[in-house]
């Protein structure tokens, strides 16, 4: 009796030890989550987005204009950019771009650098704010887990979350990402709760969070399908703990349907609050350029155009909603994809599985092809929890695998925690029905970590080791996968360490971002975007080029890139793998050639008139780019020709044109159907 006594108060020990070793566990997590979050936040320049959605958050907040950057909805922009209410900003001036997806962008770069308090204290305060939501998330994954299977469920669902590079490398950004993550995971747990267990209060909270989602980003319009569809798996498997299948399949379903309805009626209302119930998007009577009805007939697509006309009309959501409603529909068409090394003139279903594969740590993944395994042999089935954690992700993932969005695993980061709390379940599940599974299971966790801790704090080029790890990244995707604009601190660091004054910069970035502003002197290379720039045939030293810039994505394939000599060879060195340094001599007569070409074009097509002057020194610019890339630039041939017509030497401008139209016909043409469509119109004239 003595052992047995002894026995009993070491187990009542041993339970007291780990009720007490697991909050901390619990804090310790996210304390190392709050330390990932804020490390990068600080040593990261601004990425591509920042400074639109820096600029449109503050524009809501002080001058409440909408119009700014309305192709994201404004409640993450609100949150992020509270922080900055307080300070004295100067608002930039009117762009020299009207079209109000461009403004955004230069008058972003314009708040950003150009404000005396710094870029430093605009991005770190906004990056600060939208990493609450991150921390958000992770609290709300190990709770929903801890709920559906247990402790320890919930223990591994958050150290997965804590480790997973992808949802780290966003988790700090002033983007849209992670709050759509938490939100729509707030919604499905929020209707979770209410399916369960009805009440007033809960049937509340699933709309406010379906507002939120809304508020947060286009893709919470998957919502619509997904509630649905999870309703119609409470009414087909009639659960029993539920007082809304009381009384039968018919009357569960119109229980159903009545708080789906309330659903989407308080969400709208939330929506509306976010744009200060205000329809109109800029105030004092300012307007978008172009005009709504002017960009709905940019669909192309008669039903699309009606609805859309008819929600205008009737003024049923925000106009600026609707202008991001049609972005969501019209901007895909112009966008290729870029995946596992080949460049695509559309989206490809495979790019978002391919992108899971590329960016995800083996051991996540090994995880969550356990799952079925572990449902498979478990014999408790928990079929609700298992389809309100496998439909919402299913749907989005099916729906990004349909659209062009082809950008980056951002997009999809809202199936991330769905997966981690079905991967935990399945880890736990496993480990405990034999010793062999806990130590694979253990193994696997090691490696998860491990490698998402080896990227630290560069989260955003990550790929697992599958695919070469993070430095190799680029040669498989591109875009916000590796390149956003984040490595100017780096850089800055790196050029000062080799002692390298004289250097060579092309940075696809510069549109947006400012590399003076690091104290980063390279001179700059032309580049995809951004303004031309002085660009000389051959250049030698020291050169850096920015990843994107040596993938097809930008220029287009084969000798369209005039990096491709770049892309081709081993760098002799990076810069958080995301930019690459090269050493030696290299002819770069494409690239000079484009710089030729944009300096023509500008001089022909400024605000005002061009003066005989700048007509003359447009042509001079445009031969040299002819001259230079005399049988790839078709864009060359075409800024000649226009040159040529402005001087009213018509048949040599129709010369340049045909020119301009067989060279884009002749290579990759797949790739150059606008430069196409332009000179066959000029043709016509």
């Amino acid at each position: 009796m003595l052992l047995i006594g002894q026995k009993t108060e070491f187990v009542q020990k041993q339970a007291s030890l780990l009720r007490a070793a697991y909050p901390a566990a619990v804090c310790f997590l996210l304390l190392i989550l709050a330390v990932e979050l804020v490390v990068p936040a600080r040593r990261q320049s601004a990425v591509y987005d920042e400074g639109c959605h820096a600029l449109a958050g503050y524009s809501y907040w002080t001058r409440g204009d909408f119009g700014i950057n309305p192709e994201h909805p404004p409640a993450i922009k609100l949150l992020a950019t509270l922080p900055l209410v307080g300070i004295p900003l100067r608002y930039p001036p009117p762009s020299s771009t009207p079209f109000f997806k461009s403004e955004c962008f230069e008058r972003g770069r314009d708040f950003v650098y150009a404000n005396s308090v710094g870029a430093d204290t605009i991005i770190l305060r906004a990056r600060l704010a939208a990493a609450s939501l991150t921390l958000l998330a992770a609290v709300l994954t190990f709770a929903v887990a801890y709920q559906m299977f247990g402790m320890t469920a919930g223990l591994v669902a958050l150290l997965l979350f804590v480790f997973e590079p992808n949802l780290l490398a966003h988790g700090s950004l002033l983007t849209t990402d992670m709050g759509m993550t938490l939100f729509l995971l707030a919604t499905v747990c929020a209707f979770y709760r209410y399916v369960k267990q009805p009440s007033v209060p809960r049937l509340v909270l699933t709309g406010l969070a379906a507002g939120f989602a809304f508020g947060a980003k286009f893709s919470a319009m998957l919502v619509l399908p997904v509630l649905p569809l999870l309703a119609l798996t409470e009414v087909a498997l009639q659960s029993q703990n539920s007082s809304l299948g009381e009384d039968g399949r018919s009357k569960h379903a119109l229980r159903l349907t009545g708080a789906l309805i309330v659903v989407a009626a308080i969400a709208l209302t939330v929506l509306w609050s976010f744009y200060g119930f205000k329809y109109t998007a800029r105030p004092n009577g300012s307007h978008l350029v172009p005009p709504l009805n002017g960009y709905i007939g940019q669909l192309n697509e008669p039903r699309t155009e009606k609805l859309m006309l008819g929600i205008a009309r009737h003024h049923l959501l925000p106009e600026a909603y609707i202008y991001g409603l049609c972005d969501v529909f019209i901007t895909p068409r112009y966008m290729t994809s870029y995946v596992f090394g080949k460049l695509y003139r559309h989206g490809q279903w495979f790019y978002f599985p391919g992108a899971i594969l590329i960016k995800s740590t083996l051991g996540f993944l090994s995880l969550v092809l356990l799952i079925p395994i572990a449902i498979a042999t478990r014999q408790e089935k928990k079929w609700r929890e298992f389809l309100f954690l496998a439909i919402p992700p299913a749907v989005y993932l099916a729906a990004a695998m349909k659209s062009n969005f082809n950008i980056g695993v951002r997009h999809i980061l809202p199936i991330y925690p769905f997966l981690i709390i079905l991967a935990a379940y399945a880890a736990f599940s496993l480990a405990r029905s034999h010793k062999a599974w806990l130590y694979a299971i253990t193994i696997l966790l090691i490696f998860h970590v491990a490698s998402s801790a080896h990227a630290f704090p560069n989260y955003l080029p990550y790929s697992n080791e599958l695919w070469g790890g993070p430095s190799h990244t680029y040669k498989f995707l591109t875009d916000s996968n590796v390149d956003w604009g984040q490595q100017l601190k780096q850089t800055k660091a790196y050029l000062d360490m080799h002692g390298i004054k004289d250097c060579w910069f092309d940075y696809f970035a510069r549109s947006v971002a400012d590399p003076a502003y690091y104290g980063i002197q390279c001179k700059a290379l032309q580049d995809a975007f951004g303004s031309p720039v002085p660009t000389p045939s051959h250049i030698s030293g020291v050169v850096l080029i920015s990843a994107i810039e040596l993938t097809p994505a930008l220029w287009g394939p084969g000798e369209l890139n005039p990096y491709s000599q770049f892309a081709n060879r081993k760098p002799d060195d990076s810069i958080a793998d995301g930019i690459f340094v090269f050493r030696g001599d290299f002819d770069i007569a494409l690239a000079s050639a484009t710089a030729h070409a944009g300096t023509s074009w500008r001089l022909l097509n400024g605000r005002d008139k061009p003066t005989d002057a700048q007509v003359n020194q447009a042509l001079l610019e445009a031969q040299t780019s002819v001259s230079l890339s005399p049988d790839i630039c078709a864009g060359c041939q075409e800024v000649l020709g226009d040159v040529l017509m402005k001087l009213n030497r018509r048949e040599e401008a129709r010369a340049a044109y045909q020119k301009g139209l067989a060279e884009a016909r002749a290579i990759y043409p797949e790739f150059q159907d606008s430069e196409i469509q332009s000179l066959q119109g000029k043709l016509k004239q």
